[in-house]
């Protein structure tokens, strides 16, 4: 028979072949009992897992705000390099303006400077010439004179003129 014989006979239909209450019975116990000693330890675990998860939520917001806040110093940045750009740009354009200013009086100047110095040098030039060109013709006009004269001196000529620069120099020594 079965370990129920005290127990009423409506009891034994709960021993039952594939039924066996008495199962579920001490599986209640035990889950009961293994409630009642791991409830704390699963409850700090919990607890302990809750504020883990809620510290790496706040530092997950935390960096999506810290994100958020590089994406728009970014997005400034972006849009003052652009104006930076087109500034150094205007910047450039007005050096080198400028620079082009700049070159075109210097080669101006240098311009001037180099006629100057063509005129001084074609002025010294033309005064080199005269006065080459005088002592040219002078030599010559003396040399003609000298022909001039030697062709049509005769000597009596020459002895009238020696005594006259003779006369002359006494004169004026005395």
């Amino acid at each position: 028979m079965s370990l129920f014989i005290f127990l009423p006979e409506w009891l034994e239909y709960l021993n039952y072949p594939g039924l066996e209450i008495w199962k579920f019975v001490d599986l209640g116990i035990f889950l009961a009992v293994a409630i009642y000693i791991l409830k704390k330890p699963i409850k700090q675990a919990l607890s302990t897992r809750r504020e883990r998860i809620r510290q790496q939520i706040l530092e997950a917001q935390q960096e999506r705000d810290r994100a958020a806040e590089e994406l728009s110093q970014a997005e400034a940045k972006l849009a003052r390099i652009d104006l930076e750009v087109e500034s150094i740009r205007r910047q450039a354009r007005e050096e080198a303006d400028l620079e082009t200013k700049r070159q075109a009086a210097a080669a101006e100047q240098e311009m001037q400077r180099l006629r100057a110095q063509a005129d001084r040098e074609l002025e010294l030039a033309r005064k080199t010439a005269r006065r080459e060109l005088q002592k040219f013709l002078a030599s010559r006009s003396i040399d003609l004179a000298r022909e001039s004269v030697s062709s049509q001196l005769r000597p009596e000529d020459d002895v009238r003129l020696i005594r006259e620069r003779v006369r002359e120099l006494r004169e004026a020594r005395g």
